[in-house]
């Protein structure tokens, strides 16, 4: 016995005897199915929608703004995307039924081209067996109209491949020349690519005007609609539910009654299409949970761009407005973390100015720098800057870098120590050579105290940072014709220094250390002498000691007075959150950083662990960080808002100083410098990418980095 029926199915479409259609029981959950939160939800959205592609007419086109977000870091939710989400499932849901194919009637391919994509319907007696489409790549949109009505020909010859080999079937074309493509001479590759690929079908190409030829029209040209609705103004979601708020809010309901009513046609309150306006402006009620919302569309997008508050206040103020708006944008822009960590303070440098106690006597109190970066001179390319705090008198000593702590250590014994003795506090920057252990171990043990600068403020050391710039430009005036002779003017410029009047303490350095005003070097009178008692010189080194420390004192107190005026005050407790300012800096040799105008202003937030003196703080880092932990106030900046975030990874650094060492050698050159050939590498350093690799000279990197292997 035989039995008939109209619907068989077994896992896949469904034959309906007079056509075929998708099951409706396994698309039902298409209906329910939840928008995509991450690339895996959109793929098996993609995957169960694509089985069923053939059912669906311009399914490729429609389906284009979610395959795009499958691209790397390209899952953005956009209003285009959310519309081809719906789209695709109403067309899932409503799926038309397709012809099954005769093999005995003749095959009709319809095919059509446009800017955005290639559409083509296979049919038999026009009703349609399957339908194809597919967006244009980049490349492909700049090809000719002749070329892209090619491609869909023998795109669709290749698709339905099984349904046209070995018989003799027709494509319908709106464009011309196409008729004559076998007729045409061969003149590009591509040509011959497609004229391979049609070998062994029967077929005939029939020109169909444009307006006759809807249906592949359509499908090809659907893309380039979906791309103008991209050009469409932005829709906020949240207008409705502004719109239910202010009939909810009781004090809002009385303004659209207001509005609403004819008694009163000067108020500044309308309302047009359901929605209550003022000024021009969208009223949001307070019971409206959108004003957050709105204050981040206005000032987190791109388009709105971080600005200050006085400009996000004016963008807000053109299509919304509330009561107190410019408080919230006030307060909204001053809590955004982006902005704190990214932006300049605009104000005076925070913290006054705490000048070091004056010193009791001479040479007990110094502070002590370095001068690098100056040409070779007789063997010497720095100098060691040594300076007593009370009477100003200076030493400088030329020496070569490289140089270490222990040797550091010997000089200042052979030019400091011999003439005034060990010093009992030390002041000095974070120079790795003052923080070694060494440096360290040695001048404790003598009983000597070191104090240095705290973490990226060369200001705590500002006596010798002066100095050296006064000293630079000595060298520069006399040595500047012949640079390499900087090492033979040094002794001159340590006299000029000592022998020169400091209106800080109002008289020499030599005067202030010997009690007497510096002789005279060219000058002599023959037979004239000074012999003068000894009770007279000490009660005069006296008088000149205590008259120093007065002067010091009032120099102090005008430098405080004027500094402050350009200083503010600024004040944490511990506990609380602070971004802290850094401004790091790789080897000497590294001048060029790649993107510093695009780095973070500041970093953190990190939390105030106790105050350090007046003006510097404890901070508590990453414990990955190897950066002195006391920075000075006019680092940190208070971290407003109540939401904290993690702090981001600081850069490998050491007490001020990033330490990259050198990873491998990219690319060697060779260069002329002053007539004589120099090595250069190109340095990749440890942590950096290759794009951040640098060229340095051979020879400095095997000085500073003896174990680098080549």
């Amino acid at each position: 016995m035989l039995v008939w029926t109209t619907v068989c199915g077994l896992s896949g479409p469904h034959n309906l005897g007079s056509g075929v259609g998708v099951d409706r029981k396994k698309i039902q959950c298409i209906e329910t199915w939840p928008k995509p939160a991450t690339v895996k939800g959109l793929r098996g959205f993609l995957g169960l929608a694509g089985y069923y592609r053939k059912f669906v007419k311009n399914f490729g086109l429609i389906s284009k703004p979610l395959t795009d977000m499958l691209r790397k870091d390209g899952f953005v939710w956009s209003m285009e995307a959310e519309k081809a989400f719906e789209t695709l499932k109403d067309a899932l849901t409503t799926t038309p039924i397709l012809a099954l194919p005769d093999f005995n009637k003749e095959f009709i391919i319809e095919c059509d081209a446009s800017n955005g994509g290639i559409g083509a319907i296979l049919s038999q007696d026009r009703h349609p067996i399957a339908y194809l489409s597919k967006s244009l790549s980049t490349k492909h949109r700049s090809l000719s109209v002749y070329d892209k009505e090619m491609m869909a020909v023998v795109y669709a010859v290749e698709h339905w491949r099984p349904y046209l080999l070995g018989r003799k079937f027709k494509i319908l074309t709106d464009h011309q020349t196409i008729r004559y493509f076998l007729e045409q001479r061969i003149t590009t590759t591509t040509q011959e690519k497609w004229l391979l690929k049609l070998l062994g079908y029967n077929y005939e190409i029939e020109y169909r005007a444009g307006k006759n030829n809807a249906g592949p029209d359509a499908l090809s040209r659907k893309h380039e609609l979906l791309a103008l609705m991209g050009l469409t103004s932005p829709i906020f979601d949240y207008i409705p539910q502004i719109a239910a708020a202010c009939l909810q809010d009781s004090a809002t309901h009385q303004l659209v009654l207001n509005a609403q009513s004819a008694s009163n046609p000067n108020s500044s309150f309308t309302w047009v299409n359901n929605q209550l306006y003022y000024k021009g402006s969208l009223y949001v009620p307070a019971t409206a949970t959108s004003r957050e919302q709105i204050l981040e569309e206005f000032h987190n997008t791109p388009t709105a761009g971080h600005s200050g508050y006085l400009r996000t206040y004016k963008r807000v103020l053109r299509t919304f407005r509330w009561p107190g708006l410019k408080s919230d944008v006030k307060k909204y822009v001053a809590a955004c973390d982006t902005c704190q960590r990214n932006k300049y303070e605009s104000i005076k440098p925070p913290g006054l100015l705490q000048p070091l106690a004056i010193p009791d006597s001479i040479w007990q109190d110094i502070a002590m720098d370095f001068i690098e970066g100056l040409p070779p001179s007789s063997g010497k390319n720095c100098i060691l800057v040594v300076v007593d705090r009370l009477s100003k008198y200076g030493h400088f000593v030329a020496i070569k870098h490289p140089y270490t702590a222990v040797q550091v250590a010997q000089i200042f014994i052979k030019e400091i120590f011999r003439l005034h003795g060990l010093p009992r506090i030390i002041v000095s920057d974070r120079d790795p050579t003052f923080l070694s252990q060494f440096w360290t171990a040695f001048f404790q043990a003598q009983g000597t105290k070191l104090c240095h600068s705290s973490a990226y403020h060369p200001q705590s050391d500002g006596q010798t940072e002066v100095l050296n710039r006064t000293l630079e430009h000595y060298l520069r005036c006399f040595a500047g014709d012949k640079p390499t002779s900087w090492s033979s003017w040094l002794p001159w410029a340590e006299w000029w220094y000592n022998t020169t009047f400091h209106s800080a303490i109002q008289m020499t350095p030599h005067e202030a250390v010997y009690g007497k005003p510096p002789p005279i070097v060219p000058f002599y009178i023959p037979g004239t002498t000074a012999v003068d008692a000894v009770d007279t010189t000490l009660r005069e080194r006296d008088t000149i000691l205590r008259q120093l420390r007065q002067n010091l004192q009032v120099a102090q107190d005008r430098m405080k007075y004027f500094a402050d005026k350009h200083r503010t005050e600024r004040e944490f407790q511990p506990g609380d959150w602070v971004y802290l300012r850094l401004q790091p800096y790789r080897q000497a040799t590294m001048r060029n950083p790649q993107h510093p105008k695009l780095a973070p202003r500041f970093y953190g937030p990190f939390q105030v662990l106790s105050p350090v003196g007046t003006v510097a703080y404890k901070l508590q880092l990453p414990g990955s960080s190897r950066i002195h932990n006391v920075f000075h106030v006019s680092l940190l900046k208070k971290k407003l808002g109540s939401n904290v975030s993690p702090s981001p990874t600081l850069p490998p650094m050491t007490d001020g100083l990033v330490h990259w060492m050198p990873a491998q050698i990219l690319n060697r050159g060779l260069i002329k410098r002053k007539n004589k050939p120099v090595t250069r590498w190109l340095i990749q350093w440890e942590g950096l990418p290759a794009e951040d690799a640098t060229w340095e000279d051979a020879s400095d990197i095997l000085t500073r980095f003896p174990s680098f292997q080549t």
